[in-house]
Parts: structure tokens; C-alpha cells; sequence
């Protein structure tokens, strides 16, 4: 069993640039083919000051920090009995190539179900750009096996 006294730890903050190559690939990889998320000047024609992200773009970004991996390893969590339950974005504002988001995420729910056979642990995370302007609210639900 995860023990509870993980529900309300604050993980490490994570800060990152906001780079237009891996926006590029990011938009590439999920298949997107608005070229307001790969080129510059449609972009800015359509309006936005750079190349805006996609939604999803902070899920990535956040998992590729490792910050998560740390935590379940820390906790005594197998990562061969993970899944990933669940995710979900609320956006604030856009987010562009060139800003700089600080991603600050924190443990705020561990419950089971099926008598302990499954549990699941709620993590929300908050990113802020450069400015301190919230950005979006981000809702992840990883469940383990035992």
C-alpha cells in the first residue's frame, strides 16, 4: 500500500524554455497539421506572437522531467505495476516558443479500490510562464497493481 502520507508532498518544481524545434516535433509527433504549431508566419498570421504549443504539449513536458519517476520511486512505487489512469488539461492562456514555464505539481489524493487490488494516485499540476500568469491546470490518475 502507498502510504498516505504522500497526499498533499509538493514535488520539485520543474523550469523549461519553451523551444520552437520541440514544438515543431512535438506538433509532428501527435499528428497535428495546423501550420500555426509548425511555422512561424502562419502563425503570426493567424495572429499569435510565436509558435503556439499544442493543449497537450505540458503533459509531455512535464513526464519528460522525470520529476513523477523520482516521486514513485521515493514512495516505494513499482513502475512495472503503473498505468497511466488518467489526464486531463484545463488552459488559461497560450503558451508560445520562447516562454519559460515553471511546472509545480503536488500529490493530492492516494485511494484504492477492489479491497486494495488497484490504487490510485491523484497528481495536479500547475504550470506558470515566465510572468507568473497561470497557463494551465493539468489533472493526472496513475494506478497501480498489486
Amino acid at each position: 500500500m502507498i502510504d498516505r502520507k504522500w497526499v498533499g508532498h509538493t514535488l520539485p518544481a520543474t523550469t523549461f524554455l519553451v523551444e520552437r524545434s520541440r514544438l515543431r516535433f512535438f506538433a509532428k509527433v501527435i499528428g497535428e497539421t495546423d501550420p500555426i504549431y509548425t511555422d512561424e508566419h502562419a502563425a503570426r498570421a493567424a495572429g499569435h506572437p510565436e509558435l503556439p504549443a499544442p493543449p497537450t504539449f505540458l503533459f509531455t513536458a512535464e513526464l519528460e522531467s522525470g520529476v513523477k519517476m523520482a516521486w514513485m520511486n521515493d514512495a516505494g512505487i513499482e513502475l512495472g505495476k503503473v498505468l497511466h489512469g488518467e489526464q486531463s488539461f484545463t488552459p488559461h492562456r497560450l503558451l508560445y516558443a520562447g516562454d519559460t514555464v515553471s511546472l509545480t505539481a503536488q500529490i493530492t489524493d492516494i485511494y484504492d479500490k477492489k479491497n486494495g487490488a488497484l490504487e490510485f494516485v491523484v497528481i495536479d499540476s500547475a504550470a506558470r510562464n515566465q510572468h507568473d500568469e497561470l497557463v494551465a491546470t493539468l489533472r493526472g490518475v496513475i494506478v497501480v497493481r498489486h
